[in-house]
């Protein structure tokens, strides 16, 4: 590698790993809103915990911050270069844009191998770490994921919210039902109560006194002008909150998303092997776990592709549009970012439908990338 190659690897390297610390602390702050952020209000984290799954969230994070970053930086790295005039400096002493892009291209294969090599091994492995430890965290101490000031909709269907708490005694406790249009349909009110954990049921068991039920019309609940159902009590019977959303009795069941490469093998051999008693709908299924690993597996692939996509379209892209703007250069990345993950999200949509075979269709989009990019290659070379 000579002169002009590291000083084009450099610059884009650098401005490569300053995009993509941007984009994965973007993620990570939505991420941590949603899956820490309850843990962190309850109490139930402390400083040296939060650090530890702030870092197991990053492998996860970098999985989409990766090509939209290496994107970002090739475009602002060679806008830079072109805005300049290097390029053109370049151009004029022979050397062809395909030299030019020759380290782009180097650091591109080494960003795939390594988002590769993340998304197989490394996120999932963190991924169920954190959520083994998170059910851990809660199990040591269920009953204080009850945070009182705070509406809390960790619970399938219902809202919660309590004024006051102290030990297991509540005050001014609030529950809403909900639809599946996520419309209150039950209110119930109550001036105090008390709560258990029940561990055989994993469940939270509320006793509550001196309250008042609202019943809403299910075909209507937001409509107010027929009168409501109403009803008090002195005491209610157990009002149990599942929390095997939150966190399992036993252990943290892997979603076939968070499973390594070995493990997903496996459940492809076991799926692969049908039953002689098998029925029609029963094949169905298996045909559908089946697309949902391989769907799975080709997702993984194909955002480690991403970068070398990404990178591809970003080098002819970025010297075409000559800009010095960080704004203008950011903008455009995440412009390609979302067509990408909306046409790679669509085809997501067809894991149902295994004879549309969209393991396979999901690599159009960075087939689009590729022939997109080599269209550009060839405009921009013969300027």
């Amino acid at each position: 590698m000579n002169l002009l190659d590291r000083y084009i690897f450099k610059s884009v390297l650098f401005t490569c790993a300053g995009a993509v610390g941007l984009f994965a602390f973007v993620l990570m702050i939505g991420n941590f809103m949603r899956e820490l952020m309850p843990f962190v209000l309850a109490g139930q984290i402390d400083a040296l915990m939060l650090v530890r799954f702030v870092g197991l969230l990053i492998p996860f994070v970098v999985t989409f911050a990766l090509p939209m970053g290496v994107l970002t930086g090739i475009l602002l790295t060679l806008g830079r270069l072109s805005a300049d005039s290097e390029v053109t400096a370049m151009r004029a002493s022979g050397i062809g844009l395909w030299r030019i892009s020759r380290p782009v291209i180097i650091l591109a294969l080494l960003g795939a191998g390594i988002a590769l090599y993340n998304n197989q091994e490394v996120m999932p492995w963190t991924r169920v770490t954190s959520k083994r430890d998170l059910a851990n965290v809660v199990r040591a101490n269920p009953l204080s994921f009850i945070v009182p000031r705070t509406f809390i909709r960790q619970f399938p269907g219902v809202v919660v919210y309590v004024g006051e708490k102290k030990g297991a005694a509540l005050t001014d406790f609030w529950l809403w039902q909900l639809d599946k249009e996520q419309r209150v349909v039950k209110e119930v009110r109550a001036a105090s109560g008390s709560i258990t954990y029940d561990e055989s049921d994993n469940a939270l068991v509320l006793t509550l006194h001196k309250g008042q039920v609202e019943y809403r019309k299910g075909d209507a609940p937001e409509d107010f002008r027929d009168s409501q159902l109403l009803g008090t009590f002195d005491e209610t019977e157990a009002v149990r909150l599942p929390m095997d959303s939150i966190f399992s009795r036993n252990v943290v069941r892997t979603k076939l998303d968070f499973m390594p490469r070995g493990q997903l093998q496996e459940e492809r051999n076991k799926l692969s092997i049908a039953s002689p008693n098998e029925t029609g709908q029963q094949r169905l299924e298996r045909e559908r776990s089946l697309a949902r690993i391989d769907l799975v597996v080709s997702e993984r692939y194909n955002n480690a592709l991403a970068v070398l996509s990404f990178a591809l379209i970003g080098v002819p892209l970025g010297i075409k549009v000559s800009r010095r703007e960080t704004s203008a250069n950011l903008g455009v990345a995440v412009a390609l970012a979302l067509g990408y993950y909306f046409l790679t999200n669509a085809i997501g949509w067809l894991e149902k439908r295994p004879d549309w075979h969209p393991a396979t269709l999901l690599f159009l989009p960075n087939l689009l990338f590729f022939g997109l990019a080599f269209t550009m290659f060839i405009r921009t070379e013969r300027r």
